[in-house]
């Protein structure tokens, strides 16, 4: 007999199947002896009062051994199958090659950047050459911007698609099978890379292709029908064309270069608001005392806190964005004369410092006012379409010049920020670059700087010490999403205007992470007719 049952439990009791068992058999006057299993289907921690819980969905096995009820992912040999371009080997692209050859299509998956394992030396090159590769970096590369900042895999998209399957198939892949029980499931950056691994050995082993360092720069379009699209081997230099009825773009959000091409090539666009700001680095101890009560931290059941914070300040939203507990804070730019930083953590989020994105929401008009930033001349000779993209790189720009044209980035303790005040030193940090001391509350634009210094006071007062000096603020975070969205039809997820076009993932304007460009790879690859 199965049983499922709701449980409120202290943390010691709810990561060990034996406590769990004599837990429920107390409570619910069970033998013990009975309960063959205890299969845990959710779980969440519930930190709102002095006495934190955890909350668990479990599934009882009396008298009654368990079966395995994940059915693995069937992947044919799809040699001969039809073939379709995907652009981009992050989740959106992974995901849309993984379900073509479920539906017996042949991808040819183009990268511009390395595999997994040589993007990683070229990430560990930044620190000692301060300088970043324009084609391999936390931004481009097999697994996108995921694969190194943060493996985190929580969306709230359920209305797009089965994101419950896109966690089954990271677990086929290698994945821990915990991401399939806790309410916000992580990876880690450690890890992820493995599974990413896995992915595209299924690709290959399937009869699909995968091409690194093959960057695409233009579509083959003829009579409103994309025929394939043209490349450069970036290890020789050569020019290649690939030829499909059927491009999957898949791009990410950093590709400029891609959006610059369509925007002049007359493909239809159209700019997005997004949100920019800062990284806020705590000492994780702290975090974890203030979000768990307690002056001892989260003990030794509790997992590293986190935390979300949002206000609404002059009538935009400013928020907390990819929370990384126990984490650190990484050089994100993706091409010279560009400071940009992100956060990621690993599987363990056992590090010395916890981080987030602090974000202030930007809609495109807000680019139209010329009170609002210094650059409005500039904006002026910008195509509409890209100016919220214009307005990230002139950020990222200024803040490389801040950074003493190097990847150290400016920064300010936090209550010097919300004070006006210049910080004479700066906390130790995660960011391996290194810091530097600057005046944010004096250069960034005010429409970000002014609300975040508020947003910052509420949020200070609302949970007592999360305002503090001891707290960092690190400029600059921009690639929180797309600063365009690539247009395609409701019905077919079809380009507007180009037949054959399907625009997929965070690169297109569709999704937020990685669980959601990967919902969305799967049904740009649904939408493809057999």
């Amino acid at each position: 007999m199965q049983k499922e049952l709701q449980l409120r439990i202290l943390p010691q009791d709810a990561y060990n199947e034996q406590s769990i068992k004599r837990y429920v058999a107390r409570e619910y006057a069970l033998d013990e002896r009975t309960i063959k299993s205890v299969r845990v289907l959710r779980r969440s921690i519930d930190a709102r009062q002095r006495t934190v819980l955890v909350n668990l969905t479990v599934r009882l096995y009396i008298n009654e051994t368990p079966h395995d009820d994940i059915e693995p992912i069937h992947y044919p040999n799809v040699s001969e199958g039809r073939e379709v371009i995907v652009v981009g080997a992050g989740p959106g692209g992974l995901f849309a090659a993984l379900r073509l050859i479920e539906r017996g299509m042949r991808p040819i998956v183009v990268e511009r950047g390395k595999d997994v394992r040589e993007r990683k030396k070229d990430l560990a090159q930044i620190r000692p050459t301060q300088k970043v590769d324009p084609e391999s970096n936390y931004s481009f590369g097999e697994g996108g911007a995921g694969a190194y900042s943060d493996g985190k895999l929580f969306t709230r998209s359920k209305k797009r698609g089965n994101s419950e399957k896109i966690l089954r198939v990271f677990v086929q892949h290698g994945a821990s099978p915990e991401i399939l029980v806790d309410a916000h499931p992580h990876i880690g950056t450690d890890k992820l890379p493995r599974v990413i691994e896995n992915m595209r050995n299924t690709i290959i082993r399937c009869g699909g292709e995968v091409h690194f360092t093959t960057r695409m720069d233009a579509l083959i379009i003829h009579g409103g029908r994309v025929a394939g699209i043209q490349c450069t081997d970036l290890q020789t230099g050569r020019e290649r064309c690939f030829e499909a009825s059927d491009v999957i773009l898949a791009t990410g959000h950093s590709a400029r270069d891609v959006y610059r091409w369509l925007a002049a090539n007359g493909v239809t666009l159209e700019a997005k608001g997004l949100a920019v700001g800062v990284r806020l680095e705590h000492p994780s101890q702290l975090i974890d005392q203030l979000q768990y009560h307690s002056r001892q931290g989260r003990g030794k059941w509790l997992p590293a806190a986190e935390y979300s914070m949002v206000q609404q300040v002059d009538g935009r939203g400013v928020y907390s964005f990819c929370m990384c507990p126990g984490g650190v804070v990484v050089p994100a730019a993706s091409g010279p004369e560009q400071i940009v930083v992100n956060g990621m953590s690993p599987s363990h989020r056992g590090g010395q410092w916890s981080n987030s994105g602090m974000v202030v929401e930007i809609h495109p008009e807000d680019l139209l006012n010329p009170d609002l930033i210094a650059q409005s001349d500039e904006l002026a000779a910008v195509p509409e379409v890209l100016r919220m993209m214009h307005f990230q790189e002139e950020l990222e720009r200024q803040c490389w010049q801040q950074g003493n044209y190097r990847q150290t980035a400016p920064s300010q303790r936090m209550a010097d920020f919300v004070n006006n005040r210049l910080s004479y030193d700066l906390p130790a940090s995660s960011y391996a670059p290194g810091l530097i001391s600057s005046p944010l509350h004096f250069w960034i634009p005010r429409f970000v700087g002014h609300r975040l210094q508020e947003g910052f006071k509420m949020f200070g007062k609302r949970q007592h010490g999360f305002l503090t000096n001891e707290a960092t603020v690190i400029a600059v975070e921009t690639r929180t999403s797309a600063p365009v969205r690539i247009l395609r039809d409701r019905d077919t997820l079809q380009h507007v205007a180009i037949q054959g076009l399907y625009p997929c993932g965070e690169g297109a304007g569709y999704a937020g992470g990685i669980v959601s460009a990967g919902v969305d790879g799967e049904r740009c690859a649904d939408a493809i007719p057999l």
